[in-house]
């Protein structure tokens, strides 16, 4: 489905060890938990930080919020947290569309990829190694152990611990500035105890991996693979920027690794569907070198691997409008795997690119009667009938769908042209204003709804929701400027 390719959203992530490009929130605006004294921060306060954050992430990097990907990512991250040790928060996975090599959690069970990884990882157990590393981050708890320590050596209160900590993550030199105030053996240390949870989350990461069924050597296989591809370059990755990748630190990575039962894995499909999902549509690739790197690769792939370079070059293909030739590469592989969640969806689009519509529902209702609750699936069906004219029954879809994924900015989208194409102004304004609150933007939020709600009829049902609602943003809106105090 092609509805949004990247959301632009505003915030500073935390991860001990991982950084994020520069972003525009200023020292000032982080939140103030507490002194020194209050000590570790709880796994409640970690939650509600990581969903602040969330929210101004929406604001500020390119998220991608392809429903196959987000789908294919959450489901790989909860294979690998079922199998964690001392899970103490959800998880949520999300990508960002950026072709540097990086990944970094935050608090409250946060951990984001880019886009980039998909381009190195050769094997899903490559990318479930980074995405095993950073759970380890979050269930050792190493941001709130590292203020801890730092709190013990420094007279700055917790808050500006948190602050200058996220600007060195998010904004190296920022970061720097912001921590003048600490003494070069306390920075020394703070840096020595960051090389000390590398170290931990390689550990529980490959233990992670081991439980999950993937192969172990794929952390120390794909370590040393980037290590040797940048090791004299002169701007290396942020990845190995913020994990340092000394030959210690691989050669324990491997040692480790041995010391557990070593297996084959089976080649998995779906990662390289969702690889060359990722290297046609978000990898700031343009047609013809996507096109070019598909055909290299098909000239030494195996029947699995052509599956896949085959999906991609279809996928080029649609988004640069050659249908015949998207239609005789999709059409076979569809027809082998009709109920393959990748390939329906490219089906969907080139249907609705060629204004099949009634042929792409009845192939979409077809694979709901076995799969009736497949998010992928549901919002495929809402956009094709948005595209197909079909506002009422989109409508009827969409607000059950938001209601089960109220999260989903695709939905809220989607229901809010729904809207406006039916001339419901309160219906569309309710609509945008969920994605205003899905990135903390809570005055924008309660005015929209302050507006839908002056639209319908006094006493109306409509007016009690939307009245309703605009209590609830308030409550969450005094909860976000708590956390800033």
């Amino acid at each position: 489905m092609q509805l949004f390719k990247k959301m632009t959203t505003s915030l500073l992530v935390a991860s001990l060890s991982l950084s994020s490009p520069a972003m525009a929130t200023s020292y000032s605006e982080l939140p103030d938990i507490g002194t020194a004294a209050a000590g570790t921060l709880s796994v409640e306060k970690e939650i509600e930080y990581g969903n602040a954050y969330m929210r101004m992430l929406r604001g500020s990097q390119p998220i991608v919020t392809d429903p196959l990907l987000s789908e294919y990512i959450s489901s790989l991250g909860a294979t690998l947290v079922a199998n964690a040790n001392d899970v103490k928060t959800p998880f949520e996975f999300i990508l960002i569309r950026n072709r540097d090599i990086n990944a970094f959690a935050f608090f409250g069970g946060h951990v984001a990829l880019h886009t980039g990884l998909f381009l190195h990882a050769q094997s899903e157990s490559e990318l479930a190694s980074v995405v095993a590393h950073e759970i380890a981050h979050l269930t050792q708890r190493h941001l709130a152990r590292a203020m801890e320590e730092q709190a013990r050596q420094t007279p700055l209160t917790m808050a500006a611990l948190v602050g200058s900590l996220m600007l060195a993550i998010a904004a190296p030199q920022a970061g720097i500035a912001a921590v003048q105030a600490t003494t070069a053996a306390s920075i020394q240390s703070q840096i020595n105890y960051t090389r000390s949870n590398e170290k931990e989350a390689d550990r529980v990461g490959i233990e992670t991996l081991s439980r999950s069924g993937f192969d172990v050597n794929a952390m120390p296989r794909f370590f040393t693979r980037l290590s040797d591809q940048y090791r004299f370059a002169s701007k290396p990755p942020q990845f190995l920027l913020t994990h340092p990748l000394p030959d210690s630190r691989i050669t324990d990575s491997r040692d480790r690794a041995q010391q557990y039962p070593q297996k084959t894995v089976p080649y998995s499909p779906e990662y390289q569907l969702a690889r060359a999902r990722v290297i046609a549509r978000y990898a700031g690739i343009d047609a013809n070198a996507a096109l070019d790197g598909f055909n290299r690769d098909l000239k030494k792939a195996s029947p699995a691997q052509a599956q896949s370079l085959n999906y991609g070059k279809a996928l080029v293909y649609i988004d640069s409008r050659q249908f015949d030739k998207a239609g005789a590469l999709l059409i076979p592989l569809y027809k082998a795997q009709p109920n393959n969640r990748f390939f329906l969806d490219a089906m969907t689009d080139l249907d609705v690119n060629q204004k099949h519509f009634d042929q792409a529902l009845t192939r979409l209702n077809t694979a709901l009667e076995s799969q009736p609750n497949n998010p992928v699936l549901l919002l495929n069906r809402d956009y094709v009938l948005v595209k197909a004219e079909k506002y009422k029954q989109a409508t009827s879809g969409l607000m059950r769908y938001t209601h089960r994924y109220p999260n989903d900015v695709n939905g809220w989208s989607l229901l809010q042209e729904a809207y406006d194409n039916q001339g419901i102004r309160h219906g569309a304004l309710a609509a945008q204003g969920e994605l205003y609150a899905l990135q903390g933007r809570w005055h924008k939020a309660i005015n929209n709804y302050t507006q839908a709600s002056q639209l319908v009829d006094l006493g109306s049902l409509d007016q009690a929701r939307y009245d309703a609602r605009i209590d609830q943003l308030r409550v969450e809106e005094a909860r976000y400027a708590a956390l800033q105090r």
